[in-house]
């Protein structure tokens, strides 16, 4: 006999609502092997995705290649900041080199063909996201997701090798929980944010 509907729902509503944000200051090693990493993007493949437009794609960013990203995130904040002081730039490399796996997720808006508008693109990239936090929260790793204006950058752009209608959205920090914080109680209520037509 199959395991009864609400256990899968129980669980379900335990691994969803027990995922948080996690600080890449406070992922360590270890972070997903390799298998454990195919396991995750084949959890984003499974994202919503209207036409089948695969209207986002990941890159890995390696051990070998941080300080390059690093480099990048300091010249973007020396080009939109001219008055950026040297900490303030090594603080913008040691961005790069916080987490044991990094990935940039990258949005593909620009033209396809069925053309699917760009805010359903996005919320498939959300869905693609969300998958992977979910799984690598079932797996044990902490996932944090970050942003800011370097990823605007044509440095960024070209160090990623974005192509036309390409943006990069955010990066995705996984590994090890060092030290963990207490759950956020700031949710909403369902009630917070439905009406009924």
């Amino acid at each position: 006999m199959s395991e009864p509907w609400p256990t899968a729902w129980e669980n379900t509503q335990l691994l969803i609502t027990s995922r948080h944000n996690v600080s890449p200051r406070r992922l360590v090693e270890p972070g997903p092997d390799a298998q454990e990493l195919h396991s995750l993007l084949a959890l984003a493949a499974a994202a919503p995705d209207h036409q089948q437009l695969r209207p986002w794609r990941f890159v890995i960013v390696p051990a070998a290649r941080r300080p390059e990203l690093g480099e990048v995130f300091a010249l973007a904040l020396a080009d939109r900041d001219a008055s950026a002081t040297a900490p303030q730039m090594e603080q913008a490399r040691e961005k790069a080199l916080r987490a044991p796996l990094l990935m940039v997720a990258v949005a593909c808006l620009g033209p396809r063909e069925p053309d699917v508008p760009a805010l359903e693109r996005m919320v498939s990239l959300g869905a693609a996201i969300q998958n992977i936090a979910l799984g690598a929260h079932a797996l044990g790793y902490g996932c944090g997701l970050t942003s800011g204006q370097a990823l605007s950058s044509p440095r960024l752009a070209e160090l990623l090798a974005l192509g036309p209608g390409e943006t990069a959205v955010c990066c995705i920090n996984l590994g090890t929980v060092s030290k963990h914080k207490a759950a956020s109680t700031t949710r909403p209520e369902p009630g917070d944010f439905t009406t009924t037509l």
